[in-house]
């Protein structure tokens, strides 16, 4: 049997030094997540699933955490691109910008909108839409975190957004309740956008109905894939956010029982082609260092 020559990437991973100010959004019943997750914790599991490169998201609204971020990314080769946090609506852009120009690692930025007082008057505000101009402008991707509640909002924010291209995080945070009909009427209009791509993540940590069963998510699979192709599809561990759920392996054993009846070309592309792609990483991906510097 061949094996494939398109590295797995997985596309959504987080590092953190916790403190309760940076970190407001781990709440009490989140005891597994406060405390410093590093690459050192993440690299054994990597290893274990056969992931050669990862994506690294912004975890705090902080410049600081960016260029920290970037910093990691720079010590530890797995890490293949950084998606951090700018002040993308301040007068500081510009000079954050500047900055970053510097660093090869940055593929993207990312606002943790859900977390605004309203994400709604968030994303039609017209700073922001200046801010997420200029850095479509300069190549970056911006990645779009909401809840199920904001997706008519963030349709029309992606419509006007339509220079590079935009990723929506973890399927949107459907409402699991509301059963999957219901989350194909809200995210349609997005996955209608060619420029709109969405992580096969996260999926496994938002409120399940009781008696729901991992395996009961898969229609929400199944409707990505009939929504968004294989082609603007990529597997996101959410790490270590997935702790909450279970292991490493949980999201990514569900992933690959989502999408065992496509070709290889198609899982290949889920899988680390499309991030490839989207975030630009370099072919030569050499795999997964077994030392890490923090």
């Amino acid at each position: 049997m061949s094996v494939s020559a398109v590295p797995k990437i997985d596309a959504h991973q987080h590092f953190w030094r916790y403190s309760p100010e940076n970190y407001r959004w781990i709440n009490d019943q989140m005891t597994v997540l406060k405390q410093d997750l590093l690459p050192k914790n993440l690299i054994p599991q990597l290893a274990a699933h056969g992931i050669q490169g990862s994506v690294l998201v912004q975890a705090c609204s902080r410049f600081d955490e960016t260029r920290w971020l970037l910093n990691l990314a720079e010590e530890n080769d797995f890490v293949k691109a950084v998606v951090g946090w700018v002040d993308i609506a301040g007068s500081a852009l510009g000079s954050q910008l500047a900055l970053l120009q510097q660093q090869p690692l940055l593929r993207g930025v990312r606002h943790q909108v859900q977390d605004e007082a309203s994400p709604a008057d968030w994303l039609a505000n017209s700073a922001v839409g200046r801010g997420v101009e200029q850095v479509q402008r300069q190549g970056y991707v911006y990645e779009m975190l909401v809840n199920q509640q904001h997706l008519d909002a963030l349709a029309t924010f992606a419509g006007r957004h339509d220079r590079h291209y935009l990723v929506l995080d973890h399927f949107g945070k459907p409402d699991l309740s509301q059963g999957v009909a219901h989350w194909v009427k809200q995210v349609k209009p997005l996955a209608a956008m060619p420029h709109v791509s969405c992580k096969l993540s996260g999926l496994l940590t938002e409120p399940r109905p009781r008696g729901f069963a991992p395996n009961d998510l898969l229609p929400w699979f199944d409707a990505a894939l009939s929504l968004f192709g294989s082609q603007r599809l990529m597997f996101g561990s959410d790490w270590p956010v997935c702790l909450l759920a279970g292991d490493y392996g949980n999201g990514k054993s569900l992933c690959q029982q989502a999408t065992e009846a496509l070709s290889p070309t198609e899982r290949d592309a889920i899988f680390g082609g499309n991030a490839c792609k989207i975030y630009a990483l370099h072919s030569d991906l050499t795999g997964v260092s077994h030392e890490s510097a923090s």
